[in-house]
């Protein structure tokens, strides 16, 4: 169970909490009284309650439901060492279930149009100093498991045939700053990738889910790709950021496990078209959520074991959006094409001009 602050503030149960305590064997009595439940928590209760009642009648097998859980777990100091127990871990059952799976996220990517030519790639930590990834120059919608690499944190190939990622050096950079980065999604979706070139960070406080699963989002300043500049600013920006828009380049995310990581960029995606067609709606006066709704969510995002930069902030800087200015705004200079410069008033000689030419069109009429 995840507190949100030590001293008075109540216990914070999600679905994922009251799922834990079903499979330790412990009953919904566990839950301390006057604990703040989540409504995926109230579910889980709900259901858990409702399937108790079928077993008892001997209508239901007793089974706890539960979720997929893909996060890859090590031992630490037990990284294989020798060429021979390197080339074994990387045949592994266990690492050729990651394979596979990122294979199929690589394909969701193309098919979303994420990637373009050989654009993308994929991480997952698989050990203190091991991360598996995604190799250069294919397509990830037509990636193999075979074709997967082997790597150290230093970008190291220690097994794979083909040669990895050019640019894996960010995805270490990443791992190395933030040891809650278990794996990394890098790709060019098509509106994130819009936002990061014309350097717009996007707002907050606009859709809860965002909120919830992205936090704020990130931005890094343009390095060339694959080089130590890019992975430095990458990797500083993703300390706090789940999600970072590479300025000139594309985004790149972060999460427990690839899935999670996946998800992010979608997330990311989504969010960055929404903003971008409620801004061609309305301009930059989008609505927003309260200061206080938006601390509930953080609260929320916390309880699931997400850390937030913003969790110290007051409620008045939760949602400035002040720098948040979609589209141009051409202003004309000083008393040109009849508009001044702040396009507040007509130019005199425009205004005379129309006068003049109003008068004449009355004249006739009236003759």
């Amino acid at each position: 169970m995840t507190t949100i602050k030590e001293g008075s503030m109540k216990k914070v149960f999600t679905g994922r909490d009251i799922e834990g305590l079903l499979r330790e064997g412990k009953s919904l009595d566990a839950i301390p009284e006057g604990a703040l439940l989540t409504p995926t928590a109230k579910d889980v209760i709900k259901e858990s309650q409702s399937r108790r009642r079928r077993v008892e009648s001997g209508a239901l097998e007793a089974v706890v439901p539960g979720v997929p859980d893909y996060e890859f777990r090590w031992e630490p100091g037990n990284d294989p060492k020798s060429p021979e127990e390197i080339a074994r871990f990387f045949r592994s059952p266990e690492l050729n279930d990651l394979k596979e799976r990122m294979v199929d996220i690589g394909d969701r990517m193309w098919r979303k149009n994420y990637t373009d030519g050989n654009g993308g790639n994929l991480t997952i930590r698989v050990g203190d100093n091991l991360v598996l990834c995604t190799p250069t120059l294919i397509s990830k919608g037509f990636m193999r498991p075979e074709d997967m690499a082997l790597i150290d944190l230093e970008g190291n190939q220690l097994a794979g045939t083909r040669r990895r990622t050019s640019e894996c050096l960010t995805h270490m950079a990443i791992m190395k700053r933030q040891p809650k980065a278990k794996a990394c999604c890098h790709a060019h979706p098509p509106h994130g990738t819009a936002f990061a070139v014309a350097g717009v960070r996007p707002p907050t406080c606009m859709i809860p889910e965002a909120e919830v699963f992205l936090g704020e989002i990130g931005m890094a300043e343009y390095q060339t790709p694959g080089t130590p500049a890019n992975a430095k600013a990458v990797g500083e920006a993703a300390i706090e950021h789940m999600s970072v828009l590479m300025i000139n380049h594309g985004v790149i995310t972060w999460g427990k496990d690839i899935e999670d990581a996946y998800w992010k960029m979608e997330n990311t995606d989504a969010y960055c078209q929404t903003v971008l067609l409620a801004a061609q709606l309305k301009g930059k006066d989008l609505l927003t959520i309260s200061g206080s709704q938006a601390k509930e969510l953080i609260e929320l995002r916390s309880s699931l074991g997400m850390d937030d930069k913003r969790a110290g902030w007051k409620e008045c800087e939760l949602c400035d959006n002040s720098e948040f200015r979609p589209g141009a705004v051409c202003d004309l200079p000083e008393g040109k094409a009849g508009m001044s410069g702040s396009g507040s008033a007509l130019d005199a000689d425009a205004e005379e001009l129309v006068k003049s030419l109003t008068e004449q069109i009355m004249t006739q009429l009236s003759g």
